[in-house]
């Protein structure tokens, strides 16, 4: 007896990798979870139903302040708060209510700080603005800054892949205030809280905390400039923060200015059991230089891609950012290179072994691959053929059309 011979499977289903990361998800926010995370462990804790206003909610949320000032080294007489609107909330918060005495210098190499210098200089109008801006993957000349200006700035460019190396940049002896928006750099890099004036991060970062709420860490400079500066302009009831010209206490003791999410409060909780539990901050940033280490090695071995940022000194550990360099792409005009990407991306999805892993929208066409501590390094080494094999098949079939 004679049978049919088998059919062949196609040059890419044979290349298709055999194990997936066993958690896909490399969103760069909102990010993952931490390992071990359960919906029924962050139930159990929040105080559902309650007001967040009574003594036992109102406890908790002081002490998601409290642990998280404890977990980021923030120095002794530092106020820290949360605020309403995830990150973006507490930037605006802090530009609104402490700009315009004096020069600012805002420094853009990425989306966000495009946003805060659009919003500096069109919605503020800052007499004195300048703006320091880099193209994705570079950084501006940081000796430009001023002493005496007030400076903007993001210390990891989410959306760019490039963030600061240090802040030696900065002058010690300053008399303007340092805004960093840290929201993708906070528990997975070291902070010089000397150098910093005004930090703000989200909880759906480094530690996979659900989305909305922000948090401010002001330094007793930038309570005396609240205190003492009237900034000249309406300010929102969700971006106030003195009182009588007195900063208002309360928002800094778990008082918060508008309604939270006792359930977020309750999930942020959990993330710092876990991230005190592997070792504290140390372990965060260790974890996260893992990650990102083995993909760079990937990326060094691998001739169709390059990391979006050139100096190995300037590159992200969280949000690691890729551009494709094939030159069957590189010869594709923006709208086609975006189409390949959204087709690799799509393969990946539909395989279930990447989520959410294309550039940002204003960023060029590329990939953007969460690298942060919830991420386990086993499976970003598990993700790296599967986006060789995802490559090949996007690059087949356009040949093929």
């Amino acid at each position: 007896m004679t049978f049919p011979p088998k059919p062949q499977a196609s040059p890419a289903e044979a290349g298709k990798p055999s194990v997936k990361p066993a958690r896909p998800e490399f969103s760069s926010g909102p990010c993952a979870k931490h390992p071990g995370w359960s919906a029924e462990a962050v139930a159990k804790r929040a105080f559902l139903g309650r007001s967040h206003r009574a003594s036992a909610p109102k406890a908790q949320i002081k002490e998601a302040i409290d642990r998280t000032a404890a977990l980021l080294g923030v120095p002794d007489g530092y106020r820290v708060g949360i605020v309403p609107g995830s990150d973006t909330g507490a930037v605006e918060l802090a530009m609104w209510s402490l700009l315009g005495k004096r020069p600012v210098d805002m420094l853009v190499w990425e989306s966000f700080g495009k946003t805060w210098a659009t919003d500096a200089i069109k919605q503020l109008k800052l007499d004195d603005c300048r703006v320091l801006e880099a193209e994705y993957g570079a950084l501006p000349d940081l000796t430009a800054v001023r002493p005496e200006a007030d400076i903007v700035f993001t210390w990891n460019g989410t959306t760019s892949g490039a963030r600061v190396p240090h802040a030696d940049w900065i002058a010690a002896d300053r008399s303007g205030l340092t805004i960093c928006d840290a929201t993708s750099a906070a528990f997975a890099q070291a902070l010089d809280w000397t150098k910093l004036d005004v930090v703000t991060f989200s909880w759906q970062k480094v530690l996979g905390g659900e989305a909305a709420h922000g948090m401010i860490v002001l330094s007793p400079r930038a309570v005396k400039r609240l205190e003492s500066h009237a900034p000249g302009r309406p300010l929102p009831k969700i971006f106030r923060l003195t009182k009588d010209a007195k900063l208002i206490d309360g928002v800094f003791e778990g008082a918060t200015i508008n309604t939270p999410s006792m359930l977020c409060v309750a999930d942020f909780l959990t993330a710092i059991d876990w991230a005190e539990g592997i070792g504290g901050l140390p372990a965060l940033i260790a974890r996260a230089d893992a990650n990102s280490a083995a993909l760079q090695q990937w990326i060094d071995r691998t001739a169709w891609v390059e990391n979006l940022v050139a100096d190995p000194a300037a590159r992200s550990n969280t949000s690691v950012c890729l551009m494709i360099v094939d030159p069957a792409v590189t010869a594709l005009d923006e709208v086609a290179q975006r189409a390949f990407v959204n087709a690799m991306t799509g393969i990946l999805e539909a395989e279930g072994a990447a989520f959410d892993i294309g550039a940002h929208r204003d960023a060029p066409p590329g990939l953007r691959i969460w690298c942060g501590a919830t991420v386990g390094t086993a499976d970003i080494a598990a993700l790296t053929p599967w986006l060789d094999w995802a490559f090949a098949a996007a690059k087949a079939d356009r040949i093929a059309a």
